[in-house]
């Protein structure tokens, strides 16, 4: 696939997806990586006939963290600097704002911010043959902010453990630690993310809406903040038509028709 664009989209029955497109880069987040799938995630948060994102990569890597030879263009620039990881940050934050569920389709090594973004990815399914590291302590660069994504996934000792050897896990670990949903043969990737986001779609697009603001919304909170928050999101919820829609259907044993309101 030649290097046209740094993000490409492609739209399927309620399903996007958004394929890193560097493949000479091994899909390294630049600058200009980062802002065009910042403006694919506006536009497909836009759109209603989006139900799931799928987050997808060309080339022999799923992602190899931030630009390095952009880093080492701007130097020892502080405010230069800022502005990337900056960007990144928003980048990872905009994932989990987005209206729709994303899944990470991640076919080959992850790493650094790569393997932050798998990480921040509401879902993720993995061939076996992926490979996921937080190698910045290699270099001299500790992988401070893909650690803020990786410490929300897995426990405290595996996270230290990736973030001060620097060593790659295989997919076996990757989901034994909770980095990610399923690991499959590399030949079934592609069935496997496409069966999932089916599943989802098939769901009220503004269930899974509510549901995944919800998710992020409480997880930070006090449980006593979050059972608050979260029974003031379930009777907004009942009130939806789908919501009314969907316990109509279940009680009368037929399928729900979605309205997405």
């Amino acid at each position: 696939m030649p290097e046209t664009a740094p993000v490409l989209r492609r739209d399927e029955d309620g399903i996007a997806s958004l394929t890193l497109n560097r493949p000479s880069a091994r899909n390294a987040l630049s600058m200009a990586m980062m802002e065009a799938l910042l403006d694919a995630l506006d536009a497909v948060d836009a759109d209603r006939s989006v139900k799931v994102v799928v987050l997808a990569a060309e080339g022999p890597a799923f992602c190899a963290g931030h630009d390095l030879k952009e880093l080492r263009a701007i130097g020892r620039n502080a405010e230069g600097l800022g502005a990337i990881f900056a960007r990144c940050s928003q980048l990872m934050q905009r994932l989990q704002s987005i209206r729709q569920p994303v899944i990470a389709k991640v076919h080959a090594m992850a790493t650094a911010a790569g393997c932050q973004l798998v990480a921040t990815a509401d879902l993720a399914i993995a061939a076996e043959t992926a490979r996921f590291a937080t190698p910045g302590v290699n270099i001299g660069l500790f992988c401070s902010t893909p650690m803020v994504a990786l410490t929300r996934n897995v426990g405290r000792k595996q996270a230290m453990e990736m973030l001060l050897t620097g060593e790659a896990i295989d997919a076996a670990a990757a989901t034994r630690f909770g980095l990610i949903n399923h690991a499959v043969p590399a030949a079934e990737l592609d069935a496997a993310v496409t069966a999932m986001a089916r599943r989802i779609a098939s769901k009220s697009p503004l269930t899974l809406a509510i549901g995944k603001e919800a998710f992020y919304a409480q997880v930070e909170r006090s449980t006593a903040a979050a059972y608050d928050y979260a029974a003031a999101v379930m009777t907004r919820n009942m009130l939806a038509r789908d919501a009314q829609e969907g316990v109509g259907a279940f009680i009368d044993k037929r399928e729900p028709t979605w309205t997405g309101c």
